[in-house]
Parts: structure tokens; sequence; C-alpha cells
């Protein structure tokens, strides 16, 4: 994800092992809210070309917090940008909230992406701007123009994330973590249905990945409760969040989907990818399985391939 899609998304209007599930999913019930059907996508021509998703079905189901994961260059990036209309896919239907993403136009789109947010790889944080002026820069390019509105909302979001009194601070004046927390609060400053989290611990510490980690989950139990609360009793919230960090995945999991060679080759809980890394597998495990183990335990050695 690139910060210029911060711009797009702001502008208004086969499985052979016990954790393994591929193949396509039916038409999604109310409690979909996202569903990928045997999904392609690929980029460039002849020899160049690669397919990072090769018929990729899964389910997103309201309120959970789910996680993909995967080594690097699986597709998990790509997922998110099909999740949010940025891609188109080549073949397969990505559907959001009941409607195919492909049959909208730009319009459309655009309301439909006034319910999702992203909290981008980077943070993705204008160096120009204050972090109150981040914060608010979702609100203002919605079309948001009540400046005493606007304040508090900024105001009572960095308190959420932990960063109160920080609206007249630079971002050069923020640690790499107080970054990641102010992007986090310009993503839910607008109130959405749906957060994408892109790497969210990327360049960070263990102690502070495990301190994000805690408040993705105290963010998704704090949204979740005004969800509870909204007098018109309409709204959830979704948290949907890529990572190749374990340690994030199970901790902020209700369920984690790993995916591999373009496909899914997990979807459990994350008591099921714990089982799997510890304990020693049968003899006639399956492919899937000794996937997984490969990537939970950090293994060079395993079906999962590696370049060095």
């Amino acid at each position: 994800m690139t910060p210029d899609d911060l711009a797009t998304l702001a502008k208004p209007a086969n499985g052979n092992g016990t954790a393994g599930r591929t193949g396509s999913v039916a038409a999604g019930d109310r409690d979909d809210v996202i569903v990928f059907d045997n999904v392609h996508k690929g980029f460039g021509v002849g020899s160049k070309r690669t397919e990072p998703l090769r018929g990729v079905s899964l389910r997103v189901r309201r309120g959970e917090r789910l996680v993909i994961i995967g080594p690097s260059g699986t597709g998990k990036s790509v997922t998110l940008r099909l999740m949010l209309g940025l891609l188109d896919p080549d073949s397969g239907t990505v559907t959001v909230e009941g409607r195919d993403l492909s049959g909208l136009d730009i319009d459309e789109l655009g309301v439909l992406r006034k319910r999702m947010s992203m909290l981008f790889q980077s943070g993705a944080l204008f160096d120009s701007m204050t972090v109150g002026e981040n914060v608010a820069f979702p609100l203002r390019a919605a079309g948001e123009r009540d400046e005493a509105k606007i304040a508090k909302t900024v105001a009572e979001k960095l308190r959420q994330v932990g960063l109160p009194d920080t609206e007249e601070k630079m971002t050069s004046e923020l640690s790499g973590g107080m970054k990641k927390r102010a992007a986090l609060a310009r993503s839910i400053a607008s109130r959405p249905d749906i957060i994408l989290y892109d790497e969210p611990t990327t360049g960070l510490d263990p102690i502070m990945s495990d301190a994000i980690a805690e408040l993705i989950i105290e963010t998704h139990e704090k949204l979740r409760q005004e969800c509870d609360d909204d007098p018109e009793g309409n709204r959830s919230i979704t948290s949907i969040v890529v990572t190749h960090d374990m340690h994030v995945a199970s901790k902020v999991a209700d369920r984690i989907v790993m995916l591999y060679d373009g496909r899914v080759v997990g979807d459990a809980p994350p008591g099921e990818y714990r089982r799997l890394g510890s304990n020693v597998l049968p003899k006639d495990a399956g492919k899937h399985d000794q996937m997984i183990r490969q990537f939970v335990r950090g293994e060079a050695a395993g079906p999962i391939r590696t370049v060095t």
C-alpha cells in the first residue's frame, strides 16, 4: 500500500491438512462482510508475469478480528487492495457488504469506502502537517466543515490511541511507535465499520510490536462498544490485519488465514496454528499442515520455498 492510496480512499462519495481450506465459497450471508470467491490477480506479461493470487476464496465475518499471514510476496497486501477496490480481480469476485466491487461505479465505490479505513504499513503520515491535521485529513476530505466538531473528534481519537495533547506536534517529533498510533487515530477518525491493517508492526522492536498488538485489540473493543451503543443499532466493527509476525497474529486474531503460492493453505483459530507449531506432526501430515508448521516455527527447511 502506498500513501497515494490514502487520497484515493479519502475521496468522498485446496487444502489437504487439518487447518487448510481452499475452493469456491457460496455467496455470503448477512454475517459475511467481505467474501472472496476464487479470486485470481496477476501483474505483468510473459516471462515477467507474477500472479500473487491464484484462486483465493475466503470469508471475513462481521465483527471478527481476522489476521492474514504468509511469507513475503504471497499477495497479502494485494488482498487488502482488492478489498478496498483499488485493484480489480482478473477473475473471480470480491464482495463487500453484499456488493460485487467490480460492478460498482466510482461514486458507489466512494460510498462503500467511507465505511472502510486503512492503516498503512509505513503509517503514511503527511510530514508537512501536524499530528492533528493528519488525523483530521479524512474528515475534511469527506466534506466535514465544522472545525469545532473536527477538533473534538481529533482530540478524542488521539486520546483513544494514547497520544493526548499531541495535536500541534509535527510528525518528525514522533517515535516510530507514536507514528503508528497517530496513523491509527487517523484511520478511526471517520468511524469506519471495517479497518484494514497492512503490516502494522513493520520496523518496530518486539516490545513495541506487542504494544501495537494490544492497541489493535483495545481499539477494536472500544469501537465495538461504540457500535453497540449506537442508537440506530446497525453498526459493527471488523478488523483485518495483514502480518508475517506470528506473535502479533496469535495475539490479535479470532481467526487466522494463511496464504502461500497464491492460495489459502490455512484457515483456523490461533490455537490450531500454535498446535501445529508445537506438536510433532505425524508422518502422514498433509502438505498444508507442514507449511503452517514451517511458517509458525520460522524454519528454512520445509515445503515453503525460500529465496536466498
